[in-house]
């Protein structure tokens, strides 16, 4: 099964998904005038960080995943601007935040080890 889907043996997609879980609590817990527009929108975003690891590892070249690399970068970029602006309105505590942006910018770690690799590679 991890060769045909490398991306589940990967420590990056698996905080990828523990990320989008912790995304999930706070939008189950955002005041109902917030969860369509703003919980929508992180939620999304959340999602988007995995699948585009999934997807991506799936791609042909090194050229091609590290493009879908870029996309889940640019994703959980917009999940911490969400949660910064969720802890600027009170609606996360300070220490949630830090908590998620801790976990975030692991993952940004790794993605860019990851971006660093292929371009070794190519």
């Amino acid at each position: 099964m991890a060769q045909k889907f490398r991306f589940l043996d990967w420590q990056v997609y698996r905080d990828s998904k523990s990320l989008f879980t912790d995304v999930l609590d706070i939008v189950n817990n955002l005041p109902q005038r917030y969860r369509f527009d703003l919980g929508g929108q992180i939620t999304r975003s959340g999602f988007s960080i995995m699948l585009n690891i999934a997807e991506g590892s799936g791609k042909a070249t090194d050229k091609d995943f590290n493009r879908y690399l870029d996309i889940s970068l640019g994703s959980l970029y917009e999940v911490v601007a969400s949660l910064d602006v969720l802890r600027d309105n009170k609606i996360i505590t300070e220490k949630e935040f830090q908590i998620l942006f801790d976990k975030s910018s692991a993952i940004s770690d790794q993605i860019g080890g990851f971006k660093k690799k292929l371009k070794g590679l190519s």
